[in-house]
């Protein structure tokens, strides 16, 4: 079996944010600095929206942050389906059971904010495509930029190699990157709240949907136990839910770290390895995180941890880079 790699519990306290950056190999070495800082600004987003008494907007400002970084796949940093295009999903869910998500689109800048709107004000969970696109014009939210250089450039590069008749199959290019998938789950006030964001996996065929605007699979919370957000090979944490497993655990009085590795060991057994990696924080304000992918970056502020500490787990090892 895949060796899987968990850190926690971190002791975060009331209020407390939890964010990662995507699970994959992370191969790309040279960009470590980048992507930690963008990790530590989502966290410290996070924990200045604290301020504000309301767990979502801590998970909603956490993720604009990474959405806004452009080194992570999700907002400005999306990778690119098959004919070149940027398609987004995301979406959050609070406590309450209330959800909010947007898949598909193409006209934000930050689809978690787009996503905020649906769970307060839709009776919907969500909304895709045109419509979802169109609504966010109405609202006035600020428009995406475009691909990114570096996300050109790795599309055509990826693309030079299918046509070739060479690389790995589309939903392999995972973890030939640096990762997928943002996220983040905050505690405040004893409320709970996650979610997620993404620019989906490099190459995808265009229209699909990952885990990230699902709730249970990509995000999942409940009052008085925890929240969790996943990141990996979205159509397996579509079919697994190990957000929703992760938190049933933590009810049954599992420690959060225990919860977080039974869910990636559950996940490994079903669909192989080096396709998920979670961050769990419970009401009590402790956090985890667990994968079983080659690394993914965190972040992690609260009461208790006032500065944000960002890492980067490793597979195997369990070792943390700074």
């Amino acid at each position: 079996m895949a060796e899987i790699t968990v850190y926690g519990p971190i002791k975060l306290g009331d209020p407390a944010v939890i964010v990662h950056g995507g699970a994959g190999s992370w191969r790309l070495v040279e960009r470590l600095d980048e992507v930690l800082k963008a990790v530590e600004n989502g966290a410290r987003a996070g924990l200045e929206a604290t301020k504000k008494n309301n767990a979502i907007e801590v998970v909603v400002e956490a993720i604009a942050a990474l959405e806004d970084s452009g080194v992570l796949n999700a907002g400005t940093g999306s990778t690119l389906t098959y004919d070149g295009r940027v398609e987004m999903d995301a979406g959050l869910m609070d406590d309450d059971m209330r959800a909010g998500g947007v898949a598909v689109v193409t006209y934000p800048r930050n689809p978690i904010r787009l996503a905020k709107f649906i769970l307060l004000n839709l009776d919907h969970v969500i909304i895709a495509g045109k419509a979802a696109d169109e609504l966010a014009k109405k609202l006035g939210l600020p428009k995406h930029p475009g691909p990114s250089e570096a996300s050109l450039k790795r599309w055509q590069r990826l693309r030079d190699e299918l046509r070739k008749g060479g690389g790995p199959a589309w939903a392999r290019k995972i973890v030939e990157l640096y990762g997928d998938t943002v996220g983040a789950a905050a505690l405040v006030n004893g409320r709970l709240a996650a979610g997620a964001s993404t620019g989906g996996v490099s190459l995808k065929y265009p229209g699909r949907v990952g885990d990230s605007p699902i709730p249970g699979a990509g995000f999942y919370a409940r009052r008085g136990v925890a929240a969790c957000s996943a990141t990996g090979i979205g159509e397996t944490i579509i079919l697994g839910r190990p957000c929703v497993y992760a938190v049933d655990l933590v009810a049954e009085g599992v420690p959060v770290e225990e919860a977080a590795r039974a869910a990636v060991a559950r996940h490994t057994r079903l669909f192989g390895s080096k396709n998920l990696g979670i961050i769990v924080v419970d009401a009590n304000g402790y956090a985890a995180a667990a994968i079983n992918t080659d690394g993914m970056p965190i972040a992690y502020a609260g009461a208790e941890a006032p500065t944000p500490t960002p890492l980067m787990l490793r597979r195997v090892t369990g070792e943390a880079e700074r």
